[in-house]
This record gives structure tokens, sequence and C-alpha cells, in this order.
């Protein structure tokens, strides 16, 4: 996998669909993940919607629509970074990185197939979830409004970085490091506000919490579903860190993948 762009266009683009194409034909062969990534989204749907039934019981309507959407959003995010984690991961795990490294694929073309083939699967897991979520909850996730497609974009494109670190981890120190993929967005989770205003944190996390993109969509959504309207700037802040986040992660792994070749770490994970 080289840092170097290649021909023209027509034939990066070539090259970015053969690893497109390389990820649907891996996941047609493998049931068992397809059945993961059907059976999580779902689990966490239903268990949160009986959860919201149960206040809706009790007089607490508003906080139904608001753990819905944020179990939906959440899915966008979370699934947006382990599309493209294990995307790379099951290239280490079947041997078949070494012939990535080898090919003409250059990095950006690589995570490039990588980010949009997250896109295909995410849309589909969230297509499902929101059919789901109508269907048992009553809950359309248009309800959020206008906001709904920028909402999703910001935690698209966080979980990208977020993927994108998570390849660089385990480049930089081997295999051991692929715990990373599975915790990464975890570690944002506090932070991001999934399930609760930013208010309850404590003064020091809310700092925090001000530069995760994530917790300025979460409390925007609440904020529509409170009825307000969208919260443009708070978008406009989310949008700006994740130019930051993906900046950050594009160079963390170049830096990776250059200390993995000076130090001969590439040709360890195809043994």
């Amino acid at each position: 996998m080289s840092d170097i762009v290649l021909d023209g266009w027509p034939a990066r683009r070539r090259r970015i669909a053969s690893v497109i194409r390389r990820d649907f034909f891996a996941l047609r062969r493998d049931p068992p993940r397809m059945v993961d990534m059907a059976f999580w989204p779902t689990a966490e749907l239903v268990l949160w919607g009986l959860v919201s039934m149960y206040m809706q019981q009790n007089q607490v309507h508003i906080a139904v629509a608001m753990l819905l959407g944020a179990v939906l959003l959440w899915q966008v995010m979370h699934r947006s970074q382990g599309e493209v984690a294990f995307g790379f991961l099951f290239d280490v795990w079947s041997r078949n990185l070494l012939n990535v490294f080898v090919s003409p694929l250059s990095t950006m073309e690589y995570v490039g197939g990588l980010v949009l083939a997250s896109v295909v699967k995410v849309t589909a897991t969230i297509g499902v979830m929101a059919a789901l979520a109508f269907t048992f909850y009553g809950f359309g996730v248009f309800t959020i409004g206008p906001g709904l497609v920028p909402f999703m974009a910001v935690l698209m494109v966080m979980g990208w970085a977020l993927g994108v670190v998570a390849i660089a981890c385990v480049i930089r120190f081997g295999q051991s490091a692929q715990i990373v993929a599975f915790i990464m967005v975890f570690v944002f989770q506090p932070f991001a506000a999934v399930f609760y205003p930013l208010s309850v944190l404590p003064p020091a996390a809310q700092a925090v919490a001000a530069l995760v993109p994530a917790s300025h969509v979460f409390e925007g959504m609440r904020g529509v579903l409170a009825g307000g309207g969208v919260a443009w700037d708070r978008l406009a802040v989310a949008a700006l860190l994740d130019l930051v986040y993906i900046a950050g992660a594009l160079g963390l792994l170049l830096y990776s993948l250059r200390y993995a070749r000076l130090k001969g770490k590439l040709s360890r994970f195809g043994s």
C-alpha cells in the first residue's frame, strides 16, 4: 500500500471500488459477521424501546422519543467506527494485509474504500432499526426533522475518524492493540451525552464534551424533540470538530505506517 498517487482518477476509482467489492465478497461468505451486524443493533433497540415504553406508561412521554432517537443516532457512530476498523482487521485476521500493502493501492484509496463500504452497511442497519422502531414503538426517525441528515453525517464522520485511529493503533503497536477497535467508541460515549443532557456532567467533563462532535449532535437532537428548532450553530461547531478529528486520524495513520515500515513491522501481520 503506497502513499504515492498512481495514475489518474479513473484508476483510483477502480482501486477504491475493488476495496469495496472485496469487503462485500468477504461479508457474503461470512454469515456470522452478517448476524453480528443485525443482532446487536436490534437487541439494543428492543431493550431501550422496552425501557421507553415503561417510562411512557409512567407519563414520561418525551423520554420515549429521546431515548429511541438517541439509540438510532448512537448506532450511526458506533457502526461507522466498527465497520471501518473491522474492515481492516478482517484483512489482518485473514492474513491478507500483506497483499494490500504490496498492491498499487494508496493509503487514502484503501481508507476511502473502507469508508464507502461502511456507508452502505450503516445505512442498511439504520434503515432496519428505523423500521423496527416505527413498527414496535411508533417512533418515526423523521420526527427529528431537517436536522436528521446533518446529525447523521456528523456522527458518521466522527465514527470514521475513530475507526482510522483504531487502524493506526494496530499498525503502530501490532495485533495486540486490536482491542482499541472494540472500545474506542465507548471511551467517547460518556462525553457524547447520548442518553442524558450535558448539564448532568461535572464541569470538567463538560469541558471535554465540548470537544466531542457527538455531544453537540445529541444535545441538538434533544432540543428538536423537546419542541425547539435545529441548533445550526451546534452543528457547525460539530462539523468543524469533525474536520479536526479526520485530519488528526489520517495524520496518525500515516505516521503509524511510516513507523511500521521503518521498523519492519508490516511483515509480521502475515505471520
